[in-house]
């Protein structure tokens, strides 16, 4: 099994995870399991988007949510 190839979420509470990892972005790895790309940092813009830089496919990928006003809190 490979590992790095998506980011995950894990919620936490006073320091501990609370909850399953969640996925947030994959698709790094085709059906025969060849990377298409290699997420190697993550980061916030100042809109609230996940910039997640992929060293692989030499390209930084925005992610927003597909219904904002659900996901604030």
């Amino acid at each position: 099994m490979l590992n790095g190839y998506k980011v995950v979420f894990v919620p936490f509470t006073d320091g501990k995870a609370s909850g399953p990892a969640q996925d947030v972005v994959t698709g790094f790895l085709n059906g025969d399991n060849q990377a298409r790309g290699r997420p190697v940092g993550v980061a916030i813009d100042k809109s609230g988007a996940l910039l997640v830089a992929d060293d692989s496919g030499n390209t930084v990928w925005r992610v927003t949510a597909a219904h904002p006003q659900l996901t604030q809190r």
